[in-house]
């Protein structure tokens, strides 16, 4: 039945956008949005010590909000070239013998061309935007608001959690107000600021409908993030775009959509980036550790459902926990005998209920790190200790 289906179609994961490309697919290294050095402040207290910032003008808190930020959004335009590769019959001998020079067509170039957005988050020329924008590009020309079209050299990108940084060399720039995204609640006002379909300078207004949509339920897990999810609307070309709250406050880098969807798209939290900006501006390589299994939420009641499928792989302990449903060879949780149908009911003393539970604290463990883990193996309870390895991009997927 249910996990009967997802084991017989384990690669097959819902289709997304982002929000300039299609993408799919996982590993299992992990991310968490770290909380700030702020504490928690409650709603009545935000609400007094937060009103929407005032426009001078008499316009709304749409219109300042954007004022404060809109100089300092940028477009992003790139350019690929591809080369088209030879059919292997080309090189084939036998064919060569007998057809000769007709078979020796030659590679065929063709330029890609992208747009996304960005924002300037320091007076030294620094950009933030999605690491999908500007993914793979030969060239990077950045276009500001007054006009000023400057060459983008990319510093620095993690695909992990899909954020880049890139430099222009310019003076005067403006620069946008980062805000905590920790802070953030359901319900709060999302300003939406990009280049949507190339439609520079786009503003969009909606709420906040979520937190913490793990980059799993998104339909994206080889990104590993919570997203912030929002019903102001993002098409392609608002990646890389900031997404601010009523202050005119940088909350989020916006990301992705659900093309089956209307009124659903995703933000990384500010504070993500705010993590690793400067370690990606330095050019520097973001490290993520990861265990190498994929897995799946499991219950009393899924595993019922399971255990009573006559075509069901394997019966599974009727527990709340996490199924391994694959070990990826010479991984560490392959090493440390970890095995598809284990169930992992706890880590380092912590009970474990769902996937992206085990996803943060694997993140927050760092590489090379032992981790106790307790699982359920048919009707025993083992213990197993595993060390985190480092992710590497051709591990994902």
């Amino acid at each position: 039945m249910r996990l009967t289906k997802v084991f017989h179609s384990l690669n097959r994961f819902p289709t997304y956008l982002l929000a300039t490309v299609f993408g799919l697919v996982l590993m299992v290294g992990f991310i968490q949005v770290l909380p700030s050095q702020a504490g928690p402040v409650q709603p009545s207290t935000l609400l007094a010590q937060r009103p929407p910032i005032t426009d001078t003008t008499g316009g709304s808190f749409v219109t300042a909000a954007v004022n404060r930020v809109g100089n300092a959004v940028v477009q992003i335009d790139t350019e690929r070239t591809v080369t088209r590769r030879i059919d292997p019959l080309f090189d084939d001998p036998f064919f060569r013998r007998f057809f000769g020079e007709q078979l020796q067509t030659p590679p065929q170039e063709r330029l890609l061309r992208g747009v996304g957005s960005g924002f300037i988050f320091d007076h030294s020329g620094l950009i933030l935007t999605n690491a999908h924008v500007v993914n793979q590009a030969d060239r990077v020309t950045v276009i500001l608001k007054d006009g000023r079209t400057l060459e983008g050299k990319v510093q620095g990108a993690d695909e992990v959690t899909d954020l880049a940084v890139v430099k222009i060399n310019a003076g005067d720039l403006p620069i946008a107000p980062l805000g905590d995204s920790d802070s953030v609640q359901v319900g709060d006002w999302a300003i939406a600021v990009g280049n949507p379909l190339g439609f520079d300078n786009t503003v969009t207004l909606g709420i906040i409908s979520t937190l913490q949509r793990s980059s799993a339920q998104v339909g994206i897990p080889d990104k590993r993030l919570d997203f912030i999810q929002t019903d102001a609307a993002i098409n392609p070309g608002n990646s890389g775009g900031p997404l601010l709250n009523q202050q005119g406050e940088v909350i989020g880098i916006n990301t992705a959509i659900r093309p089956d969807a209307m009124g659903i798209g995703f933000a990384i939290p500010i504070n993500k980036a705010k993590e690793i900006s400067n370690r990606l501006a330095r050019g520097e390589k973001v490290i993520h550790p990861f265990l190498g299994i994929r897995m799946l939420l499991l219950t009393p009641q899924i595993a019922a459902e399971n255990n009573r499928d006559p075509n069901s792989p394997f019966t599974v302990p009727e527990v709340n926990g996490v199924l391994v449903a694959q070990v990826v060879p010479d991984s560490p949780a392959a090493s440390a005998g970890v095995r598809r149908g284990d169930v992992i009911i706890q880590i380092n003393g912590t009970d474990v209920t769902a996937p992206e539970q085990l996803q943060r604290i694997v993140e927050n463990s760092g590489v090379g790190e032992v981790l106790q883990m307790k699982i359920r193996r048919g009707n025993q309870t083992t213990s197993l200790s595993v060390r985190t390895g480092e992710l590497q991009t051709e591990q994902r997927g």
